[in-house]
């Protein structure tokens, strides 16, 4: 970044209460702060407690906006803001002083900023309240979420799970998901020592009390385990009571609770810090939670705010939560979350030392990654990466330099077209063909005539075109990947007229030169791209065991090799597995068209239906941008074709940290490393099998994640294609 960003956050969120959602506000305000970006928060209701809005005031470049108090809008403030008026109040704050960024919470509302239509592009919406489960996913859903999606420069996902859920089943969301986790905020005291637990023992919660946050049991705690003969009480922490209609009296019975129980001490509502302090003089913290909410994709912030304090927690036994903790973590309450067990948890934390210390240690560690250093340095990433620095080249130009970027097909150039729009110094537009060889040639004319630079990808009829109507003066950069050369269109390529040719391989750019003869100076390669940071997700369990190839049509993908890969390995271990994600090849009609591709696939899939070895070991995955979702399955990526021009699967496989495996097509040495390529199937299912041990098969993805990193990732490319756009 060159520029300070501005950004305007405001959630669906009372920052008089202390729930999640007001740490979040909070949390994210000090990490935009100390990620170097001007920070406006913009307040819900009106401020009745200076709490959590009081640590925001003096941190550097943050203005806190109260709407109410400075009568922004009409009203006393007897009812927080509607997502309409936010909506509407965000939108002519933005006039005022325009922002780069819009950080929203909340699903109703980021649906009312959506469809006002005043942020486009700008949004980067975490959601939370989304539907979490396939049952819940209703098409309405869908639809409300790729809206969001579209309109939205990121979404920020809570977790990984919640992350892969979403791209799954909105596409839209593919690519503009990054993580965005909990924050914890460093203690502003000394955390006391611990020599052993108080007697009596002291649990400790803050937060709301809802009815499935188990908050109403939790005060009846302390009696049952007395019964047990463990003397503790409950030290609650907060002032917002939940209203829930499905649980008539709640509201009733846990303010009386609160106030009456004998073993539970209320605090109340307390600013953040003191609420920490509190926490620390406690000996166990409570995260158990209603069953219903086992199947969350969210992490508790719990577990993270205690484990910062050296407290174990007890909490539910859930997937995400085992992959935090580990599977034997011992204080989980097991399926169910009974009151009863909750009981065992704390009576085994009391009975046993060394369970209780481990808990401890562990929820410590987990805290460790989620610091606030931590999300800072995550936001500086992710701005620096949305806001680049202006190249230097056209920092004296008197006006923005003017790029055109023109095809049919525009897949491999999607996310550099996001960095050429983000550039300061350079305007974009484009021209995009609905077809190979159909235009509006107006429009062509017109962009030909308006560009500095041409880009036009693939080199088809396109390439052709701009060649024969470059205006003087401007420059034309065509990228040719590998059909074009059989298909003809070189030789319709007025060659004078183009600046340089871009291939995406050194033996392409050889066999361009070869077949071509156009001059090897205009030729140059640079590789495809590859957003290591999207790909670099936790393995899921099985990993190791299973296969991927990515993309089997047409036939000279050879599908059949990969079969070859698959039954040798299962000959000695029926753990090996193939996931297969792509179209079928009888969605593409110039390839069903063809006799000798029927034939191909007809006796592919009669052969895995009669081999003993392939029954029930190959998996077809739906085609779509869910890639590195997908690719959290996968340990070893198979490239078995006759001929790539690059293959993007090896290297995105590689940024996953899978282990990738090639055959020796053309060209393929001088893009992989050679220690991935096989002379043969037999010899590529033996060097999967030699990763026997899951530290060696680790080993091996992180350097290959490393080689994709330094040789392929989006920064470097965007880079290279930046510095041709701008010379000369």
């Amino acid at each position: 970044m060159t520029r300070t960003p501005r950004a305007l956050v405001y959630g669906d969120v009372d920052l008089n209460l202390i729930d999640g959602s007001a740490v979040w506000a909070q949390s994210t305000v000090q990490a935009l702060s100390r990620a170097g970006c001007r920070t406006r928060l913009v307040l819900k209701a009106p401020v009745a407690t200076e709490r959590l809005t009081h640590p925001l005031a003096g941190l550097p470049g943050v203005t806190v906006v109260r709407p109410y108090e400075e009568h922004l809008v009409p009203g006393q403030g007897a009812h927080p803001l509607s997502p309409f008026q936010a909506s509407q109040l965000l939108a002519r704050l933005d006039t005022e002083e325009p922002c780069d960024l819009l950080v929203l919470r909340g699903r109703r509302l980021v649906r009312q900023v959506v469809a006002d239509g005043a942020f486009e592009g700008r949004i980067w919406a975490y959601l939370t309240d989304i539907p979490q489960s396939p049952a819940e996913m209703t098409e309405q859903a869908r639809t409300d979420l790729a809206r969001i999606a579209a309109a939205s420069r990121q979404l920020l996902c809570q977790t990984e799970e919640l992350r892969c859920f979403l791209e799954a089943w909105v596409p839209e969301a593919c690519g503009r998901s990054v993580l965005s986790p909990p924050a914890v905020p460093e203690p502003g005291f000394p955390v006391p020592g611990r020599n052993g637990p108080h007697d009596p023992l002291r649990l400790v919660y803050t937060g709301k009390f809802a009815p499935r946050w188990n908050t109403l049991p939790m005060t009846r705690l302390p009696a049952l385990l007395a019964e047990r003969g463990v003397r503790t009480e409950l030290h609650a922490v907060g002032d917002k009571i939940h209203k829930d209609a499905a649980h008539p009296g709640f509201e009733t019975a846990m303010a009386e609770a609160l106030r009456t129980t004998p073993e539970v001490v209320h605090h109340g509502g307390v600013p953040r810090e003191e609420a920490m302090r509190i926490a620390a003089g406690c000996d166990l913290g409570l995260g158990w939670r209603d069953a219903s909410l086992d199947a969350s994709l969210e992490l508790s912030t719990k577990i993270l705010e205690f484990g910062a304090l050296g407290l174990p927690v007890v909490l539910n036994r859930t997937p995400a939560h085992e992959m935090l903790l580990g599977g034997d973590y011992p204080l989980f309450v097991p399926g169910g979350a009974a009151l009863c067990d909750a009981a065992d948890a704390v009576a085994l934390a009391v009975h046993d030392p060394g369970a209780r210390q481990l808990a401890a240690d562990r929820c410590a560690a987990a805290a460790r990654q989620y610091t606030m250093e931590a999300a800072a340095t995550r936001w500086r990433g992710h701005l620096d990466r949305a806001f680049p620095s202006a190249p230097a080249a056209v920092t004296t130009r008197a006006r923005p330099l003017r790029v055109g970027v023109a095809g049919h097909d525009l897949k491999f150039l999607t996310r550099l077209l996001d960095h050429f729009r983000a550039l300061p110094g350079l305007e974009v537009r484009v021209d995009e063909w609905p077809a190979l060889a159909r235009h509006d040639p107006a429009a062509s004319r017109e962009l030909a005539g308006w560009a500095d630079v041409v880009v036009v990808e693939w080199c088809g009829p396109a390439a052709v075109w701009y060649s024969r109507h470059k205006r003087r003066g401007s420059r034309l950069i065509v990228r040719l990947h590998r059909f074009e050369l059989d298909a003809g269109y070189p030789r319709q390529v007025d060659i004078d007229a183009v600046d340089r040719v871009v291939c995406v391989s050194p033996y392409y750019a050889r066999s361009t030169h070869e077949r071509t003869g156009w001059p090897a100076a205009k030729i140059t390669t640079i590789g495809n791209w590859v957003d290591v940071d999207q790909f670099d997700r936790p393995k899921a369990p099985g990993a190791r065991h299973r296969l991927g190839m990515i993309g089997i049509a047409p036939s000279r993908k050879r599908l059949d090799l990969g079969l070859d890969v698959l039954e040798a390995l299962r000959a000695h271990d029926r753990r090996w597995h193939l996931s297969v994600k792509s179209k079928p090849p009888w969605e593409y009609w110039w390839i069903w068209n063809k006799p000798e591709e029927r034939a191909h696939y007809e006796e592919v899939l009669r052969r895995m239906q009669t081999s003993p070895l392939l029954e029930g070991a190959v998996v077809f995955d739906r085609f779509g941008p869910d890639v590195p979702g997908w690719l959290r399955r996968v340990g070893h990526v198979l490239s078995t074709s006759d001929d790539e021009s690059f293959h993007l699967a090896p290297a995105e496989g590689m940024a996953s940290g899978a282990v990738p495996a090639l055959l020796p097509w053309p060209g393929a040495d001088e893009i992989y490393d050679r220690r991935w390529i096989h002379d043969t199937p037999e010899a590529m299912a033996e060097a999967i099998a030699g990763l026997a041990e899951q530290e060696d098969w680790q080993a091996a993805g992180e350097t290959a994640r490393g080689q994709v990193r330094e040789g392929f990732s989006l920064d470097r490319v965007a880079k290279d294609w930046t510095e041709l756009l701008v010379s000369g």
